[in-house]
């Protein structure tokens, strides 16, 4: 058993964007993400983990194999391994949600490049 505080995690990307993992393995992912408006990040799958987006605040979409889900606060999407997915913020305002991957693999993610929609 241990505590984490948010407070004491950075997130990875600058201006407050992307991931900030408050916990990696052994068994799950577990980070807390933060988007501004217009901001993405690659398209990607992973082959054994599963995700998932629990929205907190804002709106997000959230395209899956093509389809675009508009993502708003209390709602939840999960995404399959082999699933396609492409995050991005096209509101106006910073989207925070949570995001778990599990079961946990050290490397697991394979970016899609030229990904269209």
């Amino acid at each position: 058993m241990y505590v984490v505080d948010e407070k004491d995690y950075e997130y990875r990307n600058e201006n407050l964007n992307g991931p900030k993992y408050l916990m990696k393995g052994p068994r799950m992912n577990f980070a807390l993400v933060q988007f501004q408006p217009g901001k993405d990040f690659k398209a990607h799958y992973h082959n054994i983990m599963e995700e998932n987006f629990y929205i907190l605040e804002g709106k997000i979409d959230v395209i899956v194999d093509g389809v675009v889900n508009h993502l708003s606060p209390g709602q939840m999407i999960h995404i399959e391994p082999g699933e396609v997915h492409y995050v991005v913020n096209n509101y106006d305002e910073p989207v925070k949600m949570i995001s778990t991957l599990a079961p946990y693999q050290e490397v697991d993610k394979v970016e899609v490049d030229n990904y269209t929609y």
